[in-house]
């Protein structure tokens, strides 16, 4: 069975990528906004790595203290030699700024206040001034790329102006259809109508009424290989309606957070998309062919229309996806 931690370089963002290759180069330090899921990570290290760059990961959370993100010295050898620059065990933030990386600071708005202060100084004028150790200079090439999800604020707090106002700001969105098809199938090797399928369900999430947050490309990636899986196991020529709706809540239902007020579960959700998208009197999806070509035109499962979204807009985009296959 195809498995999902394949690395695939992101699907357009384009002008997002431009944009950030330009203020990095340019010198600025860059906060990336987006939902989860979006590429935020995936973006960076794509063009880290076609500029030779080093990338030094820390994840924001309410444990980050100071001591952790600059570093600290080593408890046993100030005990045997003293406060000495040998004694110092550099952090991640140090690191990036001695080796002139990226450092890349998931969750920028989960981060203590005390802790993101530090940074001020830093992106300022480029130094930090370590108590015992004095100050540490950042080379030329240092630049802190920091991530956040605006939409969840369970544990979050608002990031300071003094850190907004030195720092650029990327916003990423969701992709559209095509595009999230195209990063299901490569990561999941999968392709056809089970493909699109979960890509429909995952994205049907987003825009429903009672959902807060929906779920990201992953939920698509997830309930394609889930459902191919069960089918397998079940030994189902073509997966059973019931095996769809149970791929369903293994890669959607811990995706979905419902609104705020709604008494109404996350399963509850699914099944009433999984009625609209894959009704009961509709032939099942094809669960054959691996990614070898072009989907099949669709020959069971069609996905009905969504609220904000008609049919002809979905033939276009289904258009456009079969023209670039074509070329």
């Amino acid at each position: 069975m195809a498995s999902s931690s394949t690395e695939v370089a992101p699907v357009g963002l384009r002008r997002e990528r431009e944009v950030l290759t330009v203020a990095l180069a340019t010198g600025r330090h860059v906060v990336i906004e987006g939902p989860p899921g979006t590429g935020k990570s995936t973006l960076l290290r794509s063009i880290a790595r076609e500029n030779g760059r080093a990338v030094v990961f820390v994840e924001g959370n309410a444990e980050l203290t100071p001591a952790r993100l600059v570093g600290q010295f080593d408890p046993a050898q100030v005990l045997a030699e003293g406060y000495h620059p040998a004694s110092f065990v550099d952090g991640p933030l140090l690191t990036a700024m001695r080796e002139g990386g990226l450092l890349y600071l998931e969750e920028l708005n989960r981060v203590p206040e005390e802790t993101l202060n530090v940074l001020i100084t830093v992106l300022a004028e480029g130094e930090i001034a370590v108590p015992r150790l004095g100050p540490v200079r950042a080379g030329p090439e240092f630049r802190l790329i920091a991530a956040m999800n605006p939409f969840d604020a369970i544990g979050t707090a608002r990031v300071s102006q003094a850190i907004a106002d030195r720092m650029c700001r990327v916003v990423l969105g969701y992709q559209d259809e095509p595009a999230e098809q195209d990063i299901t199938r490569a990561v999941t090797g999968l392709n056809g109508q089970v493909v699109d399928l979960a890509v429909a369900m995952a994205r049907a999430t987003r825009t429903h009424r009672d959902v807060r947050m929906g779920s990201s490309v992953r939920g698509a990636i997830d309930m394609a290989l889930v459902l191919t899986g069960l089918a397998e196991l079940r030994e189902e020529a073509v997966p059973a309606r019931e095996t769809g709706r149970d791929a369903a809540y293994a890669a959607l239902s811990g995706r979905i957070r419902i609104a705020d007020g709604v008494d109404r579960t996350p399963e509850s959700v699914i099944d009433e998309l999984l009625d609209a998208l894959w009704p009961t009197d509709d032939p099942p999806p094809d669960g054959s062919g691996k990614a070898e070509g072009p989907p099949a035109p669709p020959a069971g499962f069609r996905p009905r229309s969504r609220p904000g979204r008609d049919r002809a807009g979905r033939t276009q985009g289904r258009a456009q996806l079969a023209a670039q296959h074509a070329a």
